[in-house]
């Protein structure tokens, strides 16, 4: 008889994200991913695959997690300037217990140029972080908060550059002032 799972997928899954995220996936062991995930090696390839399904399997986890925490504040906020703000401030300020940056980025600056697996991930991902920026611009412009001097599209498309620029610096030892200061300066963007 065939032995029952003894935990929870999406609990070791959400240990296996936090890992990949803090080191990378060329510096995290399955020695490594077998401890923080407190699973059995052959559980975890039975239930995962090997590493690089499983790494796939973590950044899936973290762009369902990260997508409905976007949505679900921008979806509260009352204006279109706050619902950006709201965004960048995820992305400034590290919430607690989680590794600072973005495993998307993250993920893409390692891998993207050499795993047509992370680089069609992480593209999936960056467009529909556009998306949300694009339509809420679109929101903001229909209500007279930012100016319809530009596209939409375009303002989306380089808010998500600086976003991204924001994500990697938030990994190294810049101030959060500075990253805030970038974050102004950005906004100044959509008032024309």
């Amino acid at each position: 008889m065939a032995r029952s799972k003894e935990f929870e997928v999406n609990e070791v899954l959400d240990k296996a994200m936090k890992i990949f995220w803090e080191q990378g996936y060329e510096k995290t062991s399955m020695s490594e991913l077998v401890e923080h995930m407190g699973i059995h090696r052959r559980s975890l390839y039975d239930t995962f695959g090997d590493k690089h399904s499983l790494f796939l399997q973590a950044m899936d986890r973290y762009i369902n997690k990260a997508e409905a925490a976007f949505t679900g504040e921008v979806k509260r906020s009352k204006t279109a300037t706050e619902a950006i703000q709201i965004i960048f401030r995820f992305m400034v300020f590290d919430e607690e217990g989680l590794p600072s940056g973005c495993l998307m980025v993250n993920s893409a600056a390692e891998l993207a140029a050499r795993d047509a697996d992370v680089d069609s991930k992480s593209i999936e991902s960056f467009a529909t972080t556009e998306q949300l920026f694009e339509q809420i611009i679109l929101w903001g412009q229909r209500d007279g908060e930012f100016s319809t001097d530009l596209d939409a599209k375009g303002l989306a498309e380089s808010l998500h550059a600086i976003s991204v620029g924001i994500r990697v610096l938030a990994r190294t030892s810049v101030d959060k002032e500075k990253l805030s200061r970038i974050v102004n300066t950005s906004m100044k963007l959509l008032q024309g």
